[in-house]
């Protein structure tokens, strides 16, 4: 980003959202990339409240990914944005409600065959919502998706089913009662 925009990583620290607008449609990738690493880097280190405060800025960057290609790669954008609102509690600025809207998205542009969409919702909302029997359909559909079926996806796919099984082995310490 900063080699296609001078002075940007400075921008969006000192300015987040407004900096980002600069960002144009080929940028798209770079947007999405930057922006997953840095929320990984977040997720990874929650007690880290510098980090945690670039937050609203791994935001910014795919509101504005989003907003110049809301298709990217499937749905990979929409994808990112179920567990972003998925994870967080309306207080903290989540929404369960976008997060189902960036899921219909994801299945929508990746033909429902990513597995990805299924088991975000189903451990950020399904969790959150105690909705264990959702929860459990999600993870099973995700199960039942072909790793063949789309080659250059069965890495991605095989990762989200191993995960989907850890969770499904989880399930007694994730609901109540």
């Amino acid at each position: 980003m900063e080699a296609r925009h001078d002075g940007i990583a400075a921008a969006l620290r000192a300015g987040g959202g407004a900096a980002a607008q600069q960002a144009r449609r080929e940028d798209v990738p770079l947007l999405y990339w930057t922006a997953a690493a840095w929320g990984a880097a977040i997720a990874m280190k929650k007690d880290d409240p510098e980090l945690l405060a670039d937050l609203p800025i791994v935001e910014a960057l795919m509101k504005r990914g989003l907003a110049l290609d809301p298709e990217f790669d499937h749905g990979a954008i929409h994808e990112f944005l179920i567990a972003f609102e998925g994870s967080r509690s309306d207080a903290m600025g989540g929404s369960a409600q976008r997060a189902r809207a960036h899921f219909e998205e994801a299945l929508r542009l990746s033909g429902g065959m990513r597995a990805a969409p299924l088991v975000d919702l189903a451990e950020t909302v399904s969790v959150r919502l105690q909705d264990r029997a959702e929860f459990e359909t999600l993870l099973q559909r995700a199960l039942a998706i072909d790793v063949d079926a789309r080659p250059e996806w069965r890495l991605a796919n095989l990762t989200m089913q191993r995960r989907a099984r850890w969770l499904l082995a989880r399930a007694e310490l994730l609901f109540a009662g």
